[in-house]
C-alpha cells in the first residue's frame, strides 16, 4: 500500500495501474480510466499538471482526453480536477448546519435532486429487521454505471441494496454480493438482473425523466433508518458534516454512531451517504472507495453545471 497527500491529508491507495487503451469503451472502461485519473490527480495536486499531462498518463491526445471528461461527466479535465479539490468540498459544506433543515422533504423533487430522481421509501419493521431477512426473497443483478459495476438488490416493493464492484464482469465480483448477504444473511438471494435493470436504468440515466417515484426499502435499525432518511434529505451540490447529521437526528452528542450508521448505509449513491464530509471538507472514508467517493462528487457536480447550463 503507498500513501498519498491530498490537500495535506495523507490517504493510502494502491499502487496505480496504467488505464485502459484509449479505444476501449464503455462504462467499465470509463471508470477504470476515471480511477486512474482521480490517483494521478490528487498525487500530483502540488504540481497542478495540466491538460497535456493528464492526457499522456491515460495515454489519450488531449483533446481525447478533453472530449472524454466531457462525455463523462460534462466537465473539461481542469474543471474535473477542481470539483475533487478540498477547496470544493469545503464550498459544499457551506451552511452545512441548515441544509438538512431547508431540504425538501422526501418524496418531492427540489432543485438539488438530481435528474429529477423521485425517491419514496419505507422502513422494515424491527421484527423484520431482526429476523436478518428470513422470508425475504432478494433479486440481485450487475450492471455497468459511471462508477464501475454496481450491484442492485431488490425486494418486491422496492431497492434494498446497491453497492460497487472494482471487478471487470459479474463473474469477479463475489465480494461486493457476499457483502450485501452478509447483512441479510436468512434472506434468499436471486440472480434476476431483468429484475433490477429498469432500477439501474432510473438511478443512473440522468438524461431519462422519472416516470414514477423510485422506491426503497430500507432494512436496518431504528437509529440507522433516522440517519438513512436524514441523508435523503441532502441535496446535489450541498453536503454536511457527521456532527450536523447528529444534531439534525436530535442527537448532538452520537456523531461517531452517526458515522457508523451512514458507513453502514445499504443503498449506496442514492441515499447520498457520499455527500457526508469531514469538519475541515475532508473526503473521508466511503464503504465503496475513497476515489468512488471523489469520481461521484465530480460527477454530480458536472452534472449540476449541464443543468445550469440549459
Amino acid at each position: 500500500m503507498e500513501f498519498q497527500f491530498i490537500n495535506g491529508a495523507a490517504t493510502s491507495r494502491p499502487a496505480m495501474t496504467p488505464p485502459p487503451e484509449p479505444d476501449d469503451k464503455g462504462p467499465l472502461a470509463d471508470y477504470t480510466r476515471i480511477k486512474f485519473a482521480i490517483a494521478f490527480l490528487t498525487e500530483h495536486w502540488r504540481e497542478h499538471p495540466d491538460l497535456d499531462q493528464l492526457a499522456a498518463e491515460l495515454g489519450m491526445s488531449p483533446a481525447h482526453a478533453q472530449k472524454f471528461f466531457k462525455r463523462w461527466c460534462g466537465l473539461s479535465p481542469k474543471e474535473f480536477q477542481q470539483a475533487i479539490t478540498i477547496d470544493h468540498a469545503r464550498a459544499l459544506l457551506e451552511d452545512s448546519a441548515s441544509v438538512l433543515e431547508t431540504a425538501y422533504e422526501v418524496g418531492l423533487s427540489g432543485p438539488g435532486r438530481l435528474h429529477d430522481l423521485f425517491v419514496d421509501h419505507e422502513a422494515m419493521t424491527p421484527g423484520d429487521y431482526k429476523r436478518r431477512g428470513e422470508g425475504l426473497q432478494m433479486a440481485y443483478g450487475f450492471h455497468p454505471c459511471p462508477f464501475g459495476l454496481a450491484l442492485i438488490v431488490a425486494t418486491e416493493r422496492g431497492v434494498c441494496g446497491l453497492g460497487f464492484c472494482d471487478a471487470e464482469g459479474p463473474e469477479d465480483a463475489s465480494p461486493a454480493l457476499d457483502d450485501m448477504k452478509r447483512r441479510w444473511p436468512a434472506a434468499h438471494f436471486t440472480e434476476q438482473p431483468e429484475q433490477t435493470g429498469p432500477y439501474a436504468e432510473a438511478i443512473f440515466a440522468p438524461q431519462m425523466p422519472a416516470k414514477k417515484p423510485l422506491n426503497l426499502v430500507m432494512i436496518g435499525t431504528d437509529f440507522e433508518v433516522r440517519v438513512w432518511d436524514a441523508l435523503l434529505k441532502i441535496p446535489a451540490g450541498r453536503a454536511t458534516t457527521y456532527s450536523d447529521l447528529a444534531r439534525h437526528i436530535g442527537k448532538p452528542n452520537a456523531a461517531r454512531a452517526v458515522g457508523a450508521a451512514v458507513g453502514r448505509n445499504p443503498i449506496s449513491f442514492v441515499v447520498p451517504c457520499h455527500r457526508v464530509l469531514g469538519k475541515s471538507g475532508d473526503v473521508t472514508g466511503y464503504h465503496w472507495g475513497v476515489t468512488r467517493k471523489r469520481a461521484i462528487i465530480g460527477w454530480e457536480k458536472g452534472l449540476l453545471a449541464g443543468a445550469a447550463a440549459r
